[in-house]
């Protein structure tokens, strides 16, 4: 007990906000006296008793309907071959980012089966203050501030149960930045948590509880949410390239005609962008030093045989989907071996079918040398996080 005391004094922002938050609670508990903080520590103790119940209910019902939800939209979820507006844009990138994101979908689910399940958990609140209130109806028994005495004995109860009110919310404070540092090991702010004295000791307590069930998970999960927000902004750019005018896939389609495999198609339309697409020093030196940004679709980078990374990777994934491969834009950093960077986009192209392993290319830096899949592609080409 004395370490956890010398753990709590210690003058660090974890021991800080924990004393303030016993502080507050046991001020309130005198305030309301024995009856009122007895009825707050029952509904503190209650809502936190709801909160898991929910909780675990909402990922069971959020397991169960992802894959039905997956098929549904799959069934019933059809892009429109047409120019679309802002709003068209951003409705289906969503709706088919949730169609085809599976991170996505059962986040969504999860948090409305949550907010469903605590909506209708609302409804036992108003009888459970029935039951309260009916407990204390005048006339039933003697108020103890009635009582000589009463009024110091009520707040000397009500600061028990205040006290008590406060360790269960300090417990919740900890127990929250126990998950956060476990899923977020590089996170900000971590390194200050990890060094308080009481967290660490809390963290004894916890690690065996939670510990099996987080170790090693926080960072898998981290990334694996950091990649699904990624897809859904590369999904923009095939909401809004979703239209393949007519010239563009004649070409495509030229270019691939005599090619069965899908590497093989990949392969002839990079070589095909590489060797025809000039890259527009222009319009990158007028955004890098005017800040001025052209924006520019896949049938004016056809049309012209000239853009940046952003626009030839768009064409090429156009390209690709009127040559029936999936194929991905991919944004991040570009690096140049010679110690430069800076923003750049480039392709992923899905070879195998179903079954198949995506490869990355990029016909940008064509004319650079040979960047269709090489070895160590991502030492050079750092992906959006």
């Amino acid at each position: 007990m004395m370490e956890w005391i010398r753990a709590g004094t210690a003058w660090e922002p974890v021991s800080l906000i924990v004393l303030l938050l016993l502080l507050v609670s046991l001020l309130q508990g005198m305030r309301r006296g024995a009856s009122g903080s007895a009825r707050r520590l029952f509904f503190f103790v209650w809502d936190g008793i709801l909160l898991i119940v929910c909780l675990v209910l909402a990922g069971k019902i959020a397991g169960s309907l992802s894959p039905l939800a997956a098929d549904w939209l799959s069934g019933h979820v059809n892009v429109p071959q047409k120019e679309m507006g802002a709003t068209s844009q951003a409705w289906y990138t969503f709706i088919t980012s949730l169609r085809d994101f599976a991170l996505l979908r059962y986040g969504i689910l999860f948090l409305l089966s949550y907010l469903l399940l605590r909506l209708a958990a609302s409804f036992l609140a108003p009888l459970l203050e029935t039951l309260f209130a009916s407990r204390q109806q005048r006339g039933r028994h003697e108020s103890m501030e009635r009582l000589p005495g009463g009024r110091a004995a009520s707040r000397a109860a009500g600061a028990v149960f205040g006290t008590v009110h406060g360790a269960g919310r300090a417990f919740v404070f900890v127990a929250a930045l126990f998950i956060y540092v476990s899923l977020a090991p590089n996170g900000l702010w971590t390194g200050l948590i990890q060094q308080s004295p009481l967290y660490m000791k809390a963290s004894d307590v916890l690690e065996p509880v939670a510990g099996d069930m987080l170790d090693g998970r926080g960072p898998v999960l981290a990334e694996a949410v950091q990649e699904e927000f990624q897809n859904v902004l590369q999904r923009k750019y095939e909401i809004i390239d979703y239209n393949i005018p007519t010239d563009i896939e004649q070409a495509a389609l030229q270019i691939t005609k005599d090619k069965s495999s899908d590497e093989d198609k990949a392969r002839a339309l990079y070589d095909w962008l590489g060797s025809r697409i000039a890259y527009d020093w222009d319009k990158a030196n007028n955004y890098v030093d005017n800040g001025v940004w052209k924006e520019q679709n896949p049938e004016e980078t056809f049309a012209t045989r000239k853009g940046v990374c952003i626009d030839v990777a768009r064409l090429y994934a156009v390209m690709a989907r009127a040559s029936g491969l999936d194929v991905k834009v991919v944004t991040g950093t570009g690096l140049d071996g010679r110690g430069g960077s800076g923003p750049h986009a480039w392709n992923e192209v899905k070879i195998g079918g179903d079954g198949g392993t995506w490869i990355p290319l990029d016909a940008t830096w064509a004319s650079s040398g040979d960047w269709f899949n090489p070895v160590d592609f991502d030492k050079t080409h750092i992906r959006a996080v």
